[in-house]
């Protein structure tokens, strides 16, 4: 695997930031139990990803001054993400998140919708603070801000919807399975690669960033994916074979029940089924994904759409560059979605 190194560490300074902006700025409030019950999954970690992506993005663009105008920015991207989190649990009624008990196990469901809604709100407050925060903003720029957002919340609920209403069919289609995923992973992405933009005030570039983010957001889910099968549980933390056993409809199993014949469709139909539950099974659908292709498939799929989004940054002018350590960084972001291993 590449060294990673600088990316992480520019990543821990700035998740250190954020940190601090959503703490001093938003976490107190009252009722003081619906504000540690918004708050309980943010203070548990997580990649801060997106955060990431915004301010590398604005820094690339706009230089130091645009990396701090991002802030507000950045901040909100996580608290939405956190919202949606909080909300995803509570459908998949799932028990942990992030090594602790889901919100919803603690506080029960009625708040922890609470929580969440009150996440999402101030995702849209976070953005407009940055109107009275820097000179950079203008009432333009705020709403450039807040549109972009919106549009990410309807792609992030349609993906959910798109989610749902598959867990009820077997016969998915990986292409539509990839518009889903687009929805409900890469959009967040998307918007926090053209946050970045504003906030550098290139707006001329917000869509060409969008699209750096879009690609990167679906090679960080396709490489999910693969980690949910083939992973090495004591780096993904995850049980062997943990996808397949939830019944999850990836790209892998998709593809590979549209390759597969006799009765190895059937093994693979008993996955999509949520029916697979023994180890022997499990261990052969593994098998079959790769024989049908599946695996190399999804592998290709995801390099080509992190070549694609490096091939974005470089077509950039140098002329617009304004700083290329965070270019190298947001580089680095592309091919570490692809080769992660946790």
């Amino acid at each position: 695997m590449a060294d990673f190194s600088r990316l992480l560490s520019l990543a821990s300074t700035y998740a250190a930031r954020v940190d601090w902006f959503v703490y001093s700025k938003f976490e107190n409030g009252a009722p003081e139990e619906l504000y540690r019950a918004a708050f309980h999954l943010y203070r548990a970690g997580g990649k801060r990803f997106r955060p990431f992506v915004v301010m590398a993005t604005a820094r690339m663009l706009g230089g130091p001054q645009s990396e701090s105008d991002a802030l507000p920015f950045a901040a909100a991207v996580e608290l939405f993400h956190t919202y949606t989190l909080i909300h995803d649990d509570i459908m998949d009624d799932d028990d942990y998140r992030r090594g602790v008990p889901t919100t919803h196990r603690i506080w029960g469901v009625p708040y922890a919708i609470l929580a969440g809604d009150l996440d999402y709100a101030l995702s849209f407050k976070s953005i407009i603070s940055a109107g009275s925060g820097s000179e950079a903003f203008d009432r333009t720029c705020i709403l450039d801000a807040v549109e972009t957002m919106v549009e990410a919340s309807i792609r992030v609920a349609e993906g959910q919807g798109y989610d749902m209403l598959f867990e009820r069919r077997i016969d998915v289609d990986y292409h539509d399975y990839l518009s889903m995923i687009y929805r409900k992973t890469g959009a967040l992405i998307e918007a926090s690669a053209k946050l970045g933009a504003i906030a550098a005030c290139q707006t001329n570039l917000k869509e060409t960033m969008g699209e750096y983010g879009r690609l990167v957001g679906i090679a960080f889910q396709i490489r999910d994916d693969i980690l949910g099968v083939f992973g090495d549980p004591s780096k993904t933390g995850k049980p062997i074979y943990n996808d397949l056993r939830r019944g999850k409809k990836t790209l892998l199993v998709l593809y590979a029940y549209k390759h597969a014949a006799g009765e190895d469709k059937k093994i693979i139909e008993s996955v999509l089924r949520g029916e697979a539950r023994d180890e022997e099974t499990l261990r052969r659908a593994a098998e079959i994904i790769r024989e049908t292709g599946a695996l190399e498939y999804a592998e290709n799929l995801a390099r080509r759409m992190a070549d694609t989004a490096i091939k974005i940054l470089d077509d950039i002018g140098e002329d617009v560059i304004e700083d290329e350590d965070a270019k190298e960084a947001l580089v680095e972001l592309a091919r570490f979605t692809v080769e992660r291993e946790k």
